[in-house]
């Protein structure tokens, strides 16, 4: 039996833990008398504690973030009651601030905030001993030397490396000061040792690893080890490469532009987070890009790379409006991401956004994962309209199963009757699409749905398809004989061949390009329309329907009458 514990909770399996892989690297002679035991927040608490008293350390040492934390103080206190004599140890961002407002943080033995990669093995020998002094209850860890920490990567085993995310990191800290986010706190950026650090990528890839995640905040902030780094992945090209970085959206120079350019389309994915661009808002926050090189930096990703861009906004800051997010959003759409992730602001423990709560009257759920209710300029119910905006536009917008058909939602011309960009009402006000604003046609959309009885979840891709048609032929009007090829091509684009039957007519109006393709499935998805061609591009032949008619309604039904929405 272990005497040392590590555990979380992961938001999904999929997901490998680094930081526990982080401290157990940093235990040194302790490591033998050590075991990682994941877990995550599907399963039950009372599940979990079942496991790990089976283990019977005598140290646990737990995980806390904002995903986990109501999971981890129900597992902390069945804990507490079976074991009174195990020792809780606590760490990560969720107890690293604001202690005295957790029931979590009086369940536990003790406290580590901070980067606790070394504090957390001091703290272990002291326990062990017996000798030594009982340690404090609250340790607060100094910020680590990096080149002094030893190397976590030889921790993820091969069931890791098969099916899960590997995350690796090439630097700590950020030198913005966004006031949302917890990098905003005075954490130097440190750049671990370049050498040392290639060469355990090195022994990742010997052993079959070809997604690689960098959790760094700031990849392209040190261009000479962006550089080192995107070219070694250039030498060890191969079909299945796939690597993920987080990139400041407005710093991307020429040498950096020339090796991005010679990877193929989908080996590379950008997260750039752009979060606002209400210049006022930014301001307020603390954040600072510069639009024009924002703009120009992702015109050029989309035109002469095959870069999977994501960028990320975030709804309710303090004093932006529904019409300011819209029009950031329609600019970001503009600017062609293959994914935009709206997000609802989190008052994260720590972070400086609370110094406008009283001005800007911010309102918070007091449970994880702490979202804003309201503000003076989004009341909750255009909050809760954004919330549902968000799932549908990530389920239809970012899924990479409706690129071709989605946009004729905000063409201009998209039904024959909109207006010219720019003209009739404002976003939120219950204009039609169709006026060349992403945003009112996607919002307008999800009110719909909302109106329906749909969930932003659990639906089946079929049943998608469907509410698409709906909306788009029998509400919007778009003319089925425009939008069904449209539909047809996405439908087969990723590859499927079972085009449901009311689609069937339309599938021999146009061949439908498809790649096939290794890469993770959304990003695949979104290979093969609007992206650079690549060698091995086949296209996809048009199944014989036995029939050209024009189909003016969804799946057995008439034009005029909706069925169960739920069916």
């Amino acid at each position: 039996m272990p005497d040392i514990v590590l555990s979380t909770l992961n938001a999904k399996y999929l997901h490998a833990s680094f930081g526990l892989r982080c401290l157990l690297a940093n235990l040194g002679d302790l490591s033998d008398r050590t075991a990682i035991l994941e877990f995550d927040i599907n399963q039950r608490p009372l599940d979990i504690a079942e496991a790990l008293l089976a283990a019977a350390p005598r140290i646990l040492g737990l995980g806390v973030y904002v995903w986990n934390a109501d999971r981890t103080l129900e597992l902390v206190g069945i804990l507490r009651r079976l074991r009174p004599d195990l020792v809780l140890v606590l760490g990560g961002p969720e107890v690293s601030h604001e202690w005295d407002r957790q029931p979590i943080i009086a369940l536990a033995d003790h406290v580590i905030t901070g980067e606790a990669d070394l504090a957390f093995a001091a703290l272990c020998r002291d326990l062990l001993s017996g000798s030594a002094p009982r340690p404090p209850r609250l340790i607060a860890a100094p910020v680590p030397n990096v080149a002094a920490l030893a190397d976590p990567y030889g921790l993820y085993d091969d069931r890791d490396l098969d099916h899960r995310v590997v995350y690796v990191e090439a630097s700590r800290g950020c030198p913005f000061t966004c006031e949302f986010c917890l990098s905003s706190l005075d954490i130097p950026v440190r750049q671990f040792p370049l050498e040392p650090f290639l060469a355990s990528m090195q022994r990742l890839h010997d052993r079959g690893l070809r997604r690689f995640k960098f959790v760094d905040r700031t990849f392209n902030l040190n261009l000479a080890t962006g550089r080192r780094i995107l070219g070694f992945f250039l030498e060890r090209l191969s079909p299945e490469l796939f690597v993920h970085f987080e990139l400041i959206p407005d710093r991307l120079p020429a040498e950096l532009r020339e090796l991005i350019a010679r990877f193929p389309p989908g080996a590379l994915q950008f997260e750039v987070g752009i979060q606002t661009l209400d210049p006022q808002v930014e301001a307020r926050i603390g954040r600072r890009q510069n639009h024009e090189r924002l703009a120009d930096n992702f015109r050029w990703l989309r035109r002469h790379s095959g870069v999977h861009l994501h960028a990320d906004l975030i709804a309710g800051l303090p004093g932006e409006t529904l019409e300011a997010f819209g029009r950031g959003f329609d600019t970001l759409v503009a600017l062609g991401p293959q994914e935009i992730q709206v997000g609802i602001l989190k008052r994260l423990r720590g972070t400086p956004i609370v110094r406008h709560d009283a001005e800007w009257a911010m309102v918070y759920n007091p449970n994880p994962p702490y979202e804003v209710l309201s503000t003076r300029t989004m009341d909750f119910g255009t909050l809760a309209r954004l919330r549902r905006f968000s799932r549908f536009w990530d389920l239809f917008g970012n899924s990479g199963n409706f690129v071709e058909c989605l946009p004729m939602l905000w063409e201009p011309d998209g039904s024959g009757t909109g207006s010219p960009p720019g003209t009739g009402s404002p976003p939120g006000t219950g204009s039609p699409p169709g006026t060349g604003s992403p945003f009112r046609a996607m919002l307008a959309w999800s009110d719909w749905l909302h109106s329906q009885g749909v969930q932003g979840h659990g639906i089946a891709l079929p049943r998608q398809y469907d509410l698409l048609w709906r909306w788009a032929v029998t509400v919007r009007g778009i003319p089925a004989d425009r939008f069904g090829p449209a539909m047809a091509r996405d439908w087969r684009r990723p590859g499927r061949i079972d085009l449901p039957a009311w689609l069937e007519p339309f599938a021999g109006m146009a061949e439908t390009p498809r790649r096939s393709s290794r890469l993770p499935r959304r990003q695949a998805r979104h290979l093969g329309s609007g992206e650079a061609p690549a060698p091995g591009d086949v296209p996809v032949q048009p199944r014989s329907s036995g029939s050209r008619r024009t189909v003016l309604h969804g799946p057995g039904e008439s034009a005029a009458v909706f069925p169960d929405p739920l069916r």
